[in-house]
């Protein structure tokens, strides 16, 4: 059984070079990849590359104090983190700080206007009907959309009256002049506008009942200027989901209109997904595909159904995302297939950015920006430096420890430091673009520690080897007896480290992550690297003379190590001639 054993052995011993050619074949790949998508170095966190840091407060509704609590403000944070990171943005941090107030980091790099934008939009979603609609201020001259998916229509007058009853009469208005923005059944498009006559006056859901709230809502739509920010921002303040409420909206001309809308039928809660997409075929654009729960497709379908009886703008519905109208669609039948699409005036940015909040949800509070800070990365640049120079300290430190004491041997474990350098540069570089990885300083910390991990695989595999040569073997017997001994030991120090770089990675959150993603990367790394090159490399080396002589440098001399004589098979001595004692028979 022996002789099989020891034609493994030389089988393995023969073919080092297929591990130094697979992992150098790797490092090319991976270079070569790094080149051709254009990342030639690893992608910065906000404090390395700078950014924007931006403070939210949370701001409860008159009533609802209770509402700010660790679980609203812990939802907020969840659905915060999901926005931004739809956009694609790496190294973000969103974190709690006291009770009321959410900090939020956003590297230099990303479209910091737009993320503001999603992290403190509320998000509540509401699918009103339209009662009346003009563009505010009146005189204006309406220009008909040029989707005919979007124009309304109905009788196309120079303005509609400022005083729109919320009756049964339905002057014509400006809503002609639309969002350019039209919702389609799924199933079902068709761009075409009813031009059948009313059958009637507005469904009762969109008649506000009451003298006196008529006259109040008549009051705040007469007076509302939608022109201006400070109007348009309190424009339907206080209003519940099932009062009739004013809003304003700007249309595909860039002009704000202002309107009376209905009760809210349908909330955010029941679209059960958003998607931006590019429709080719139809001509359309980007759009936002809705799907609607099961709950919500009957709420929609019957909302339509009343809708598409009315005559315009009775006929449309206004999306109403925090009290400002993104589309005011009309609605020529039923749309029951359970889906719609939102489609006109988008870019990509838009499509994206409202598919983004009605995918991704409400947040349970509204909250204030308190303040925004541009952080610059000279701080962050300058302790970079200082963690670099440590490093390079330590690497220094590290490599005179190996020329000194193992002098030869300090060549392979030099090569297998540089090995590992480079597949950790490549494989971070790539990172970036692919999962959003952004180097931060406690990332450069990870990458320093792992310095001392992967040296310390060499040193227990060196120093095996070394007590197989002082039992008495030959170099090219030790290098292969040492290394199973050597391997155990290296995969149980490496496996306790990325067990701790996961569970620190686990139960941490923001920066502190970036050390346990770097320290468990660099640990896989090193095994990786002590498997497919340090070992088969020392493996070569020990067929050169000068390693395998036992050359005073080559940090293998049987001498120096003090190696006993070598290890023979013990015989019995020769027996003397002559008569044979009975007591040894």
């Amino acid at each position: 059984m022996a002789a099989p054993k020891k034609g493994r052995n030389a089988s393995a011993q023969s073919k080092p070079g297929r591990s130094l050619a697979l992992i150098l074949i790797a490092i090319a790949a991976l270079t070569g990849g790094m080149f051709a998508s254009g990342h030639t170095t690893p992608r910065l966190g906000i404090d390395l590359a700078g950014g924007t840091s931006i403070t939210l407060r949370a701001v409860a509704e008159p009533g609802q104090e209770s509402a700010i609590n660790k679980t609203n403000m812990d939802t907020a944070v969840e659905i915060m983190e999901r926005r931004v990171n739809g956009l694609g943005v790496s190294e973000s941090e969103v974190q709690t700080q006291g009770d009321k107030n959410i900090i939020v980091n956003i590297p230099k790099g990303t479209n910091s206007k737009e993320a503001r934008a999603q992290v403190g939009t509320t998000a509540k979603l509401y699918f009103r009907p339209v009662v009346a609609t003009e563009v505010s201020g009146g005189g204006a001259t309406p220009t008909p959309s040029p989707s005919a998916s979007s124009s309304a229509s109905g009788d196309s007058t120079d303005k509609a009256t400022s005083s729109a009853t919320p009756s049964g009469s339905t002057s014509p208005s400006a809503s002609s002049t639309t969002q350019g923005r039209a919702v389609t059944d799924a199933l079902k498009a068709d761009p075409t506008p009813s031009t059948s006559a009313p059958s009637g006056s507005p469904s009762a859901s969109s008649t506000p009942s009451g003298d006196s709230s008529t006259s109040k809502l008549e009051a705040q739509y007469a007076a509302l200027d939608c022109s201006k920010k400070a109007a348009r921002a309190k424009a339907g303040d206080g209003a519940k989901p099932t009062d009739p409420t004013v809003a304003c909206g700007q249309n595909s001309q860039g002009q704000w209109q202002k309107y009376i809308l209905g009760p809210a039928e349908v909330d955010g809660t029941d679209v059960k997904s958003a998607q931006a997409t590019f429709q080719t075929t139809t001509g359309a654009g980007w759009t936002v595909n809705m799907k609607f729960t099961g709950e919500g497709s009957k709420k929609f379908a019957a909302t339509t159904g009343k809708l598409a009886k009315n005559q315009s703008p009775q006929n449309q519905f206004a999306i109403v995302l925090d009290g400002e109208v993104v589309s005011d669609p009309f609605v020529q039948e039923a749309l029951t297939g359970g889906s719609a699409e939102i489609s006109g005036n988008f870019n990509q940015e838009s499509a994206q950015s409202l598919a983004n909040m009605l995918s991704y949800g409400a947040l349970p509070l509204s909250f204030q920006e308190d303040s925004v800070t541009t952080v610059t990365a000279a701080l962050g640049g300058e302790q970079l430096k200082a963690g670099l120079i440590a490093g390079a300290i330590g690497l220094a430190l590290v490599v005179i420890y190996l020329l000194v004491y193992y002098r030869g041997l300090s060549l392979i474990a030099i090569l297998s430091l540089l090995i590992s350098a480079a597949l950790t540069y490549t494989i971070m570089a790539l990172l970036g673009p692919t999962i959003g990885f952004a180097l931060n300083l406690p990332a450069v910390c990870g990458a320093i520690v792992a310095i001392g991990i992967t040296a310390d695989s060499f040193i227990v595999y060196f120093e095996r080897v070394r007590d197989e040569i002082r039992e008495g073997r030959s170099l090219r017997p030790a290098v292969e007896r040492a290394w199973p001994r050597a391997r155990r030991t290296i995969l149980v120090s490496d496996f306790v480290s990325f067990l701790a770089a996961a569970v620190l990675f686990i139960v941490t959150v923001g920066k502190v992550q970036g050390f346990a993603f770097t320290l468990g990367l660099t640990t896989l790394l090193d095994v990786v690297v002590v498997f497919l090159f340090t070992k088969p490399l020392l493996t070569l080396m020990a067929r050169s003379k000068f390693f395998s002589s036992g050359h005073s440098w080559s940090g293998l001399d049987p001498k120096r190590l003090g190696a006993q004589p070598p290890l023979r098979r013990n015989r019995r001595p020769a027996r003397p001639a002559g008569p044979v004692d009975p007591k040894e028979a």
